[in-house]
């Protein structure tokens, strides 16, 4: 696999930092000295990452974004805490070198971690650009839903991550809280969801397991090495500790196939449409068989991940329309919400027969 271009850019005006405060505090707290040279990737849309570049190494920032903020989201301490948690036991996530709550360093909770070289894949790669066949695809395809698995497969107790649950009704937690999260951020231009959102809350199962999950397990979260081996796991920010199934249908939302609809594949996030690449369909019944957890229901997964995609994107959006952000990327998103409603609705009326 051939490695792609970096997409660390100059850093956007409304996101400049104080880089010398950031540097004493790595001095002081990491032994990590000189002034790096900072840049700002391009990809999320939440919180924002920096490339700190010194001669010897790379590090990245994360911190949050100005605006405001969803009740639970943008929490450093937390993202910090799960990644070091997890490092002894799911050795995919980024080495820690230090969390910052010190308010007067950049006015925000901030943290810094190694950076993991290897390659990202981008929306618009080509099986040429990262040098893949069908069956390397495949191969590719297989190895990330594995590290899905393991990651589900981590034992809360052993490691400490318990601590992150809040016990059984996760499902119903998740169907209340994103149905709230939508109502507090809905703007005139977009759908209500009343039709989802019912059948959402009508349609819900009970858990069918407790087990720690990512929340935004997708392509370009994934650091892989030239021999398709992931690296790393990165953006750790919603993971918690709850129903595997509803993680997984949060994963398939971003995963667009090579037969779905124009508009789909034109707003999609990640290549999961190369020759190669396994259906939705087939990577639920990998899944099943690899975990044997019961999937009777998937419609309700499916319909609850894509719910979740458009309220994700609705939170972006509602920054962009009250002005606390003016990232040009997100002045569309509304549209995005409007098609999702639709696809949303499309999957509750082939669920219910119609």
């Amino acid at each position: 696999m051939s490695s792609l271009p970096d997409n660390a850019r100059p850093v956007r005006d409304e996101d400049n930092f104080d880089v010398a405060a950031v540097a004493a505090w790595l001095t002081e707290h990491a032994g990590i000295t000189g002034i790096p040279e900072v840049r700002q990737f391009a990809g999320g849309a939440s919180n924002l990452t920096y490339l700190l570049r010194y001669p010897d190494r790379d590090l990245v920032l994360r911190r949050p974004p100005a605006g405001t903020k969803p009740k639970s989201g943008h929490d450093m301490v937390r993202e910090y805490r799960i990644q070091s948690l997890l490092a002894p036991v799911y050795p995919h996530v980024p080495k820690m070198i230090g969390l910052c709550t010190d308010p007067s360093v950049l006015g925000s909770d901030f943290y810094v971690m190694e950076r993991v070289e290897g390659t990202i894949v981008r929306p618009g790669s080509t099986s040429a650009d990262l040098g893949l066949t069908p069956e390397k695809t495949r191969e590719l395809c297989l190895r990330v839903i594995d590290l899905l698995i393991e990651l589900h497969g981590v034992d809360t107790e052993a490691s400490g991550l318990v601590e992150l649950s809040h016990g059984s009704g996760y499902v119903a937690r998740q169907v209340e809280g994103w149905t709230k999260r939508f109502a507090a951020v809905r703007t005139d231009n977009v759908p209500d969801f009343a039709r989802v959102t019912k059948w959402l809350a009508d349609n819900q199962p009970a858990d069918v397991a407790s087990r720690v999950i990512h929340g935004d397990f997708k392509l370009d979260n994934i650091v892989l090495g030239d021999d398709l081996t992931p690296r790393a796991v990165l953006d750790w920010e919603l993971a918690t500790v709850g129903d595997p199934l509803m993680d997984l249908g949060s994963t398939l939302a971003y995963w667009v196939q090579a037969d779905d609809d124009p508009t789909m594949l034109a707003t999609k996030l990640q290549p999961t449409d190369l020759p190669g690449m396994l259906t939705r369909r087939e990577i639920v019944e990998y899944y099943r068989e690899r975990t044997g957890l019961p999937i009777g229901n998937w419609s309700f997964y499916e319909v609850f991940g894509v719910f979740r995609l458009a309220v994700i994107a609705q939170q972006i959006y509602y920054r962009f329309h009250h002005g606390q952000t003016t990232n040009p990327m997100f002045e569309n998103f509304w549209m995005i919400v409007g098609y999702l409603d639709a696809r949303c609705n499309e999957l509750i009326d082939k669920a219910e027969g119609k």
